[in-house]
């Protein structure tokens, strides 16, 4: 049944990016996309089961970016951002535990960041939502420009804005 359920939520969260997503078919898309459902797990950076960290690094690594391994150590990488200024594959970081920078997730367009929840697992959840909204420390940009076209654009547009008007 459990299977069934990470399908479910897994084909869910496809239908929603190809609808609304800014990158529906980026490699960033595609790899967070075979994650989703996928077991919180305190100390974990593996598809058995991941925290927050742990799943960004994982996420990164998959593209070819390395990424310390704790949400604090995350938090001095890149270039700081400003929320207006998010775009997808950017880190955004949370005060869950009331001692700075302790959750971390990766935003994927339309307001939204994937992350590991510890009551969901690998999930989608709303910037505004109410529990991260009051949470929000800040954002970290990871990813160089040829770096961010190349992973978490669609390879389409992107193609498609590089060809020369007729």
């Amino acid at each position: 049944m459990r299977k069934f359920t990470v399908m479910l939520l897994s084909l869910a969260f496809l239908l929603a990016f190809q609808v609304g997503s800014a990158f529906a078919d980026s490699k960033l898309d595609e790899t967070i996309s075979k994650v989703i459902g996928v077991d919180y797990d305190y100390g974990g950076t593996t598809t058995s089961g991941f925290d927050c960290s742990g799943f960004t690094g994982y996420v990164f690594k998959k593209l070819g970016i390395e990424l310390p391994r704790s949400s604090k150590e995350q938090f001095k990488k890149g270039q700081k951002v400003a929320k207006a200024d998010l775009r997808p594959g950017d880190l955004v970081f949370f005060n869950t535990d009331g001692h700075g920078v302790s959750h971390v997730g990766i935003y994927v367009g339309d307001n939204k960041f994937a992350h590991s929840s510890t009551s969901k697992g690998v999930t989608i959840t709303s910037l505004d939502e109410s529990y991260y909204a009051k949470r929000y420390v800040g954002a970290r940009r990871v990813m160089d420009t040829d770096t961010y076209q190349e992973v978490a654009t669609d390879p389409e547009v992107a193609a498609a804005a590089e060809e020369p008007e007729a």
